[in-house]
């Protein structure tokens, strides 16, 4: 697997995998597992590598942070010159919090509360992408309340499909995202007439892991002829909102994915003569391959028909196998023998569901109890999406730079767990005579 052009940072040396310099083992032990680790230079490398393709280009680069929301991953890209794509007003306080430019931070999401328009409108962001009439008449009626003008784009939905993951596709007719593309010329007009909004661009977004760019250009297609009519309309669109959804390699892909430059070409193609500010949403391209999840083997149980690995992390941690039968690379982190015999194994969680379930039937070299794995690819859409089901405290979350290694989220205890629950005050009356008994306690001799 490989990180744009370069070498994956988790590579093996003398035998033992590393996050860059740091062995992956002496990560495990500091701060335990399952653990969440991130590498600075792979962030780097994939940022520059989407940014500079589009060099020359009135561009910006507005992280998706839905992808990964951890403050030290946006700061890292905040570093390196990127804006936000948020979708709530809690990812609008995260990207404000890790020094994000408000006016290089764009609010997507079909929605948003009146609460987050006020939020977004009182940052000062720069853009608001609106969804549907009804949002469109909200966001006009609590800029107009706040006596300013609500910078908007018309979120389109092209009615392309995008050739990727159902759950994942967001630009077909049936999709609840977006305006319909043939009905967005009339709600334009009517935009244009609400003194409250500052009516500046188009916005457009199909989907996620995209792997073929021809999805990409035919909606670029119709977001250009909208962009025409419009200005023949007398609107200044002045700022096309490309979205995101470029395609990472997870260790399963049999083709080439296309490149940032080959993703540039095709933007450049559609808009480059339109002389509009081109906005720019990628998440999981710059952050998926930057991340590995490192889990312990539990125990090695042999079934009626299968091998079992079962290992301490779990779907809570991980959702995206069991959400959308998503593939991800796992390798041991002792270097397998050259020439090691594998077996076809299930490597699961200890989740009491049966969805719990990293791999089936995957090939593995020789492992016991007690040995350490990664599953690779789980910068994006993983430590965002994960919950504590089953009382399992959310996983840690590591960051490494070269040899140095910094917690930028702690596992939580038990105890702070449940500090933050409560029972209601009637738990402190006695309970009513009536009521049925309480059940005695295990072992009590009930029964006998």
């Amino acid at each position: 697997m490989t990180i744009g052009t370069t070498v994956n940072p988790f590579s093996y040396r003398s035998g033992r995998l590393h996050a860059e310099a740091v062995p992956v083992d002496r990560i495990a032990a500091t701060v335990g597992t399952p653990a969440y680790v991130y590498s600075t230079a792979a962030l780097e490398h994939q940022y520059r590598a989407f940014a500079g393709a589009f060099d020359g280009m009135d561009a910006q680069v507005c992280y998706a942070v839905k992808a990964n929301a951890n403050l030290a991953v946006v700061g890292t890209l905040q570093r390196l010159g990127a804006g936000a794509d948020v979708v709530s007003g809690g990812e609008l306080q995260v990207a404000l919090t890790a020094g994000i430019d408000p006016s290089a931070i764009v609010f997507s999401g079909v929605g948003k509360t009146e609460a987050e328009i006020a939020q977004a409108l009182d940052a000062g962001i720069g853009q608001i992408n609106v969804e549907s009439r009804p949002e469109l008449e909200a966001v006009a009626r609590v800029a107009a309340a706040k006596n300013v003008r609500a910078p908007i784009a018309l979120r389109v939905n092209p009615d392309v499909d995008a050739a990727t993951h159902e759950m994942i596709t967001t630009g077909r007719r049936e999709n609840k995202f977006g305006i319909e593309w043939t009905c967005a010329r009339s709600l334009y007009a009517d935009a244009a007439r609400m003194p409250s909004l500052d009516v500046m661009g188009i916005a457009v977004h199909i989907g996620s892991q995209i792997t073929d760019l021809e999805p990409f250009r035919l909606a670029f297609h119709r977001v250009r002829d909208l962009a025409v009519m419009l200005r023949t309309d007398g609107h200044r669109i002045r700022a096309l909102d490309v979205g995101g959804g470029l395609g990472i390699d997870y260790g399963d892909s049999a083709m080439p994915l296309p490149a940032p430059t080959d993703y540039a070409k095709a933007v450049s193609a559609a808009f480059a003569d339109l002389g509009c500010r081109i906005v720019l949403e990628p998440g999981r391209f710059l952050v998926g391959n930057a991340g590995i999840l490192v889990t312990r083997v539990l125990y090695v149980k042999q079934g009626a028909t299968r091998t079992f690995l079962i290992v301490d992390a779990a779907m809570n941690d991980l959702l995206r196998p069991a959400l959308y039968a998503a593939h991800h690379a796992i390798d041991p982190v002792a270097e397998p023998v050259a020439g090691a015999p594998v077996t076809d194994v299930d490597v699961v969680g200890p989740i009491c569901e049966s969805t719990d379930r990293f791999a089936s039937q995957r090939p593995m070299p020789p492992v016991v109890a007690g040995d350490l794995l990664v599953l690779r690819g789980t910068g994006a859409y993983a430590a965002t999406m994960a919950s504590s089901y089953n009382v399992r405290p959310l996983t840690a979350e590591v960051m490494v730079n070269d040899d140095r290694i910094a917690v930028v989220r702690a596992r939580p205890t038990i105890d702070s767990m449940l500090a933050a629950q409560d029972t209601p005050p009637w738990f402190d009356e006695p309970v009513a005579a009536d009521d049925p008994p309480a059940p005695r306690a295990l072992g009590s001799g009930a029964g006998r």
